[in-house]
């Protein structure tokens, strides 16, 4: 499956990756934008929207899978028939930054946000840590892990995709030792606000993956090569 790929940021020598993953009928011209935020904020990072292979229902619209309702088993079906592209996307560019996966971040809106969550759920190496707006797993996991931190940002009045997608992989994550944090931003429907962006920007600039405590409890010295490089 060919990908489409848009360059919003492209230092010499890239320290961090950051991979944005648009929603369903978007494309990546429209997560630049987005990326754009990422971009001014980090100017050592790499910046890549990811256009998803398929055509949407509309024109220049693009998706990764059928839009299906949730919880209808095709929906996981769909997910793992295109995770392998998905997951491709993010060697490839870890592979021509030099990159590694404790300095990449996976930024996904909506059905963006979906493969995210379901990439690291089935690949938690892939990525040190993800953003994932408006988003939800298409099945809550079944194990989870500090290799990687999850930052969920949700709106309250999202009729797409409901708060208590957000509250429950909260929940489930939580309860199974993962690293994870939920913002839930008032009065904002299924979308991205200047808000939005601030938590996300907030979080990988302040808060600390919970696997440098684990190191540090066991004696072995943190690590450097997060996103957010460490002093």
């Amino acid at each position: 499956m060919a990908l489409h790929y848009v360059i919003v940021q492209q230092p010499a020598n890239p320290a961090q990756l950051f991979l944005l993953y648009h929603g369903v009928n978007d494309n990546p011209n429209s997560m630049a934008q987005i990326g754009s935020w990422f971009a001014k904020a980090f100017p050592e990072a790499q910046v890549v929207a990811v256009g998803a292979p398929h055509a949407g229902s509309a024109p220049q619209g693009r998706q990764w899978f059928a839009d299906i309702p949730a919880h209808d088993r095709s929906e996981q079906q769909g997910v793992n028939a295109v995770m392998p592209s998905f997951i491709e996307s993010v060697h490839h560019w870890q592979q021509a930054t030099g990159v590694r996966p404790e300095a990449t971040a996976l930024v996904g809106f909506s059905q963006g946000g979906m493969m995210v969550l379901e990439g690291v759920k089935a690949q938690p190496d892939l990525a040190g840590r993800a953003i994932v707006f408006s988003g939800r797993y298409a099945t809550l996991p079944e194990r989870a892990t500090t290799r990687n931190t999850i930052h969920l940002i949700h709106g309250d009045y999202d009729e797409q995709v409901p708060l208590q997608h957000a509250q429950q992989a909260m929940q489930r994550l939580t309860a199974l030792g993962g690293d994870v944090t939920l913002d839930i931003v008032d009065d904002l429907p299924h979308a991205i606000d200047d808000r939005s962006m601030q938590l996300a920007l907030d979080h990988l600039r302040y808060t600390v993956p919970r696997r440098y405590f684990d190191e540090a409890l066991s004696g072995a010295k943190p690590g450097d090569d997060d996103v957010i490089m460490m002093i």
